[in-house]
């Protein structure tokens, strides 16, 4: 590799460092618009909370769980507008906003052709998973691993849940944090706590109701921040026209990778393979996210929600991959991380924003609590998950019927309340672990890959029995411990190492020293199986953990007890069965060979 150091110093116009500064102004109207949007956060928390408390004290026979239902899935009568956008909402955090954008930028468009990832991952959530879970009317959606195998495949799933949430949580805190850095200057240790603690308060106290309704508002505000930079700086630079021809010339846009090259950063195989598994694994497999569903009365409105949810993930991911061309386009010949006027890649969004916004007092504003609302939607729907899992899963089997709601409610909101505070502290962490987007998939992946294959072997694989699952899923778990961490350490090591796209400084107007190589060549290196693009991460672990599963399943002298309800089972499974037994009527055998180890319970349900 190619490291030795060129020395640029412009000669003219003002010093980076003074550049920095006079773009870090962050005036009243700006604190006031930001103010605004949290305290909006704590009023719905207060509303919705004060109004289930009034709900369950003139219920005359209230059930003792209602407390729990209506705090973790809404009494299962919410509406099907608010959840679609409660489930973008969760999704696109300040992560997607900053990170798309600055892969955009960096990479090129390549990153743009995940939305065909997806709309497959739609056709899998409407034909295979929504039905399986609806049909069960569960709270938790690892009660599904207790129904399908056994009660320590529940406590494996929700444990790989937490582990996936806290890698996760602190990533999305630090986001906006840094964004809240580059445009006041403010240290981001200052700001988490505070952000933080509304977001716990407002969680804890309203529950699913706040954490939707606030989802609507945030998104509201994040949606309307990004079309008005996306409108503001495509009008500063002469139109969209010039957008495309800067990005055209600067080798921006990109024709799709048909390259089968599995250590390819990104090409289509690896987004619609890839990218298609890991998007499943966030949606099906995720707390969060089936807990919205969950919330819907019918199976139709949730996939009435799920339409809606592919149709904004695709709409939000074209507009933030607009606004990575425009930022191109605006510093096409004065990169700033090369100047070091961002100081991180991730804060290339912020810096656009303060730029073409230094005139406009709140605007920039605007655009911060876009981000944080966008990280504060994501944040309150994990912690409202992580509560769900911790009293369903944990508390609720040891205590069944002895605790009373006031218990119950201690247990959810203390719940919140520590995880919180842990992901707070696990931003020490994270600041030091590169860039967000990618990081954020690679270390998801690590309990992702398992904890997908889990649910893969129980709705698709019904020769899998309890034994073949928690080995299948052990296994899984420590080997994408072993693959992310390492993918994770040669990239902070220098050993693995992506070619950005060709970066320009010849119009800057500003002093700067550059001690960087604007276009570095490097070795080739031996590629290793850590060397596969990150997007293949989950879909690794799905298939170790599914191969693993099958054979000791297969290897196994004893066979589940209990038949498999057809519940549990995909649709086309569950008519596969059926058909099966009527052929069986048809064609009675006349010995037993076969007959006892036949685990479908071919009876409909009551």
């Amino acid at each position: 590799m190619d490291t030795s150091p060129s020395t640029v110093t412009t000669e003219h116009g003002q010093n980076v460092d003074d550049l920095s500064r006079s773009l870090q102004r962050f005036n009243w109207p700006d604190y006031l618009v930001f103010v605004l949007m949290l305290v909006s956060c704590i009023f719905i928390g207060i509303y919705f909370g004060y109004k289930d408390h009034q709900k369950h004290k003139n219920r005359k026979t209230a059930r003792r769980d209602s407390e729990a239902l209506d705090y973790l899935v809404g009494g299962r009568k919410m509406q099907i507008f608010p959840v679609a956008v409660s489930l973008v909402a969760s999704w696109i955090s300040g992560i997607s906003l900053l990170g798309t954008s600055t892969e955009i930028y960096v990479y090129g468009t390549q990153y743009c052709y995940i939305v065909v990832a997806v709309v497959l991952m739609g056709f899998a959530m409407h034909y295979i998973f929504l039905p399986v879970f609806h049909d069960l009317q569960i709270t938790s959606a690892y009660e599904y691993l207790q129904m399908r195998f056994d009660k320590r495949m529940r406590m494996f799933g929700s444990l790989l849940f937490m582990v996936a949430c806290l890698l996760w949580m602190p990533v999305v805190i630090y986001v906006p944090a840094l964004a809240f850095n580059q445009v006041t200057g403010i240290n981001i240790h200052t700001i988490t706590p505070i952000v933080c603690l509304i977001c716990i308060f407002y969680t804890s106290v309203g529950g699913l109701k706040a954490v939707v309704w606030t989802d609507v508002i945030q998104s509201a505000v994040t949606l309307g921040a990004i079309l008005v930079v996306l409108i503001k700086g495509v009008i500063d630079i002469g139109g969209p026209a010039v957008v495309l021809q800067r990005n055209l010339i600067g080798n921006r846009i990109e024709a799709p990778n048909f390259d089968p090259n599995p250590t390819l950063r990104h090409s289509v195989w690896t987004m619609w393979i890839g990218g298609s598994v890991w998007y499943t694994y966030g949606v099906a497999c995720s707390q969060e996210m089936i807990q919205r569903y969950l919330s819907l009365p019918t199976l139709a409105d949730a996939r009435k929600a799920s339409r809606g949810f592919v149709f904004g993930m695709i709409s939000v991911t074209l507009l933030l991959s607009s606004i990575g061309m425009l930022i191109f386009a605006t510093y096409h010949d004065c990169d700033p991380l090369t100047t070091n006027l961002a100081a991180a890649k991730d804060q290339l969004l912020p810096l656009f924003v303060m730029d073409i916004f230094r005139n406009y007092p709140g605007a920039a504003g605007v655009f911060v609590a876009g981000i944080f609302s966008a990280a504060l939607s994501s944040l309150s729907s994990a912690l409202n998950a992580l509560a769900a899992i911790t009293f369903e899963d944990f508390v609720k089997p040891y205590f069944k019927d002895k605790l009373t709601e006031k218990q119950i409610a201690f247990t959810l909101r203390g719940s919140v309340l520590i995880f919180g505070i842990i992901s707070v502290v696990f931003i020490y962490i994270v600041e030091h672990l590169g860039a967000v987007m990618q990081l954020t998939m690679t270390l998801s992946s690590t309990s992702g890959g398992p904890l997908f294959g889990l649910f893969v072997m129980g709705i698709l694989m019904p020769w899998v029995n309890a034994t073949g699952a928690l080995y299948g899923g052990i296994a899984g778990f420590l080997s994408m411990c072993y693959l992310c961490f390492r993918s994770q350490a040669s990239i902070a090591a220098g050993e693995i190492i992506y070619n950005t796209k060709k970066m320009d400084i010849s119009g800057c107007t500003y002093q700067f020293t550059n001690t960087s190589n604007l276009n570095p060549t490097f070795d080739e290196m031996d590629k290793s199986l850590h060397h596969i693009s990150y997007l293949y991460f989950t879909m690794f672990g799905t298939i170790i953990s599914c191969t693993v599963g099958s054979i000791v399943s297969i290897c196994s002298t004893q066979a589940d007890s209990d038949p498999i309800d057809p519940k549990l089972l995909a649709p086309f499974l569950r008519r596969c069965a059926e058909s099966k037994a009527k052929a069986q009527e048809k064609y009675p055998l006349n010995n037993d060979i076969g007959h006892a180890n036949i685990h479908l319970d071919i009876r409909q349900p009551e």
